[in-house]
């Protein structure tokens, strides 16, 4: 944490002199003055010519006690110390502001106006006389910081090398630049390098330093959260090219079946959830099926189905199948997983050369759905079922073989379709309810992806709302 510096607090502030009255105008916010903009309020100062009179400089005292200078103890007067961060209230409207001016005077010359922020609070004021007390002052109670484009520099070439440090130092904290009367393009050169506006030294007014103020902490939120949000717009982008790449491609060049899948992650503004699914087909001309569910919403969750897809494809084109490549299986999930409470449920099918029959295994995992010719369609068997994958240490497997014939079509699911409710009550869809579900679209004409979503969005609306769970269904047809 910053610690404060060698004692120095703010100086005494004065009301200009009565001996040089000006009728001052309306106060305006600098967004709203014409000639607000890249100079902002450097210009707006350029233009008053107020007569100020000076105060002593700040003195090298402790400061007192409630002032807030201790290291993590903002003035209880101020309320907790601000975030630098974009906040729904703007730091102008809650507590007070604190400005840190860096500037080395030894004649004193340089006075510091009083200054009120937009509820009329005064505006604290710290001083330090270089870089390194400005750093150990530079605590999150600090809204602003004017710098002195005079201060000396290590490199004589760099004008702006006081300023370049000053950002690296202040990377979240607003900057006014400081600047002599003729050296107007100097501080629109600090603009443009990164501070967020610029003042004329010789002619400091306090209304438009309060106004430069808080227009410049107002801007560096407007920065920041400008920033943040285009970098969360390009976190989102990657992530979801990222998980679009992880979705599997069917690997079915010369089959004569005709695939569609659904998918619907559980997770608000995910593209991947826990449910996994893919299709390939070997050498021998066999169809492998299978589609998954790793228990749990989250992205270690869907990592895992990736996993577990990967492995599962790598595994069926090496020639496994059945009780060996589950086995198989179920050791990646054990190595693989986080928490030894996560398992994942399962349903391959192996679909033979000629289209007429399969062999099923089920991990724990809801059987599929047939159609076969024009009839209706129906569920499979449930029994023999093997264990969920990461259960038993070893279990077993087994295949069971399906008659499917010359024309017909093969739904696998997750039990994200079948969880959800019937209206308001307890009552669950449940495995019945889909195979209704399937059956009336089917009745109506529909094939395909047009199936799969009818059906899931028929079960959406059953259940009054998005489904919870996770949402994973293919259709293989003949």
């Amino acid at each position: 944490m910053p610690v404060p510096g060698n004692g120095n607090r703010p100086g005494p502030v004065q009301a200009p002199s009565s001996t040089a009255p000006r009728t001052h105008p309306a106060p305006v916010t600098l967004g709203d003055h014409p000639r607000a903009g890249l100079y902002g309020a450097g210009l707006l100062a350029h233009g008053t010519g107020l007569a100020v009179t000076p105060v002593p400089p700040s003195g090298d005292t402790p400061p007192e006690p409630g002032e807030g200078e201790g290291p993590g103890k903002p003035d209880p007067r101020h309320g907790a110390a601000p975030d630098i961060t974009p906040s729904a209230t703007p730091a102008t409207g809650a507590g007070h502001l604190t400005l840190l001016l860096v500037e080395n005077d030894p004649s004193g010359a340089l006075s510091i106006p009083e200054m009120l922020d937009a509820s009329g609070k005064p505006i604290r004021v710290r001083t330090a006389r270089n870089l390194t007390e400005a750093a150990r002052l530079l605590t999150d109670d600090v809204h602003c910081v004017l710098l002195d484009l005079n201060l000396p520099a290590a490199d004589d070439d760099d004008r702006l090398a006081v300023l370049r440090r000053l950002l690296d130092l202040a990377p979240h904290h607003a900057v006014l630049a400081l600047t002599a009367s003729e050296d107007v393009e100097g501080g629109a050169e600090a603009v443009r390098v990164g501070a967020q506006d610029f003042l004329v030294r010789d002619e400091l007014d306090g209304r438009v330093l309060s106004r430069a103020v808080r227009y410049a902490v107002e801007r560096k939120r407007a920065d920041t959260a400008q920033r943040q949000l285009a970098e969360g717009r390009l976190r989102a982008q990657e992530n979801a090219r990222l998980e679009r790449g992880l979705l599997p491609t069917p690997l079915l060049e010369g089959a004569p079946l005709r695939f569609a899948a659904h998918y619907r992650p559980g997770r608000s503004r995910a593209l991947l959830g826990g449910d996994f699914y893919d299709t390939v087909r070997t050498p021998d001309g066999t169809v492998h099926a299978m589609i998954g569910d790793v228990s749990g919403h989250g992205p270690d969750e869907a990592a895992l189905g990736v996993e577990l897809r990967i492995a599962w494809r790598a595994l069926t084109l090496a020639g496994l199948s059945g009780d060996r490549l589950l086995a198989t299986l179920q050791e990646v999930l054990e190595h693989e997983r986080e928490d030894e409470e996560t398992f994942a449920t399962l349903c391959t099918v192996d679909i033979a050369p000629d289209g007429r029959s399969a062999a099923m295994c089920l991990a724990g995992h809801p059987a599929p759905v047939v159609r076969r010719g024009g009839g209706r369609a129906e569920l499979l068997p449930q029994e023999p079922c093997g264990p969920a994958l990461g259960l038993l240490p070893r279990g077993r497997w087994p295949r069971t073989q399906v008659g499917l014939g010359p024309e017909w079509s093969l739904m696998l699911y997750t039990d994200g379709l079948i969880e959800g409710r019937i209206g308001a009550g307890s009552l669950r869809l449940g495995q019945e309810g889909m195979l209704a579900l399937v059956r009336e679209h089917q009745g109506a004409g529909l094939r395909g992806a047009e199936l799969l979503e009818s059906t899931v969005h028929a079960a959406r609306d059953l259940n009054g709302g998005e489904l919870t769970d996770d949402v994973a269904a293919i259709l293989l047809a003949r």
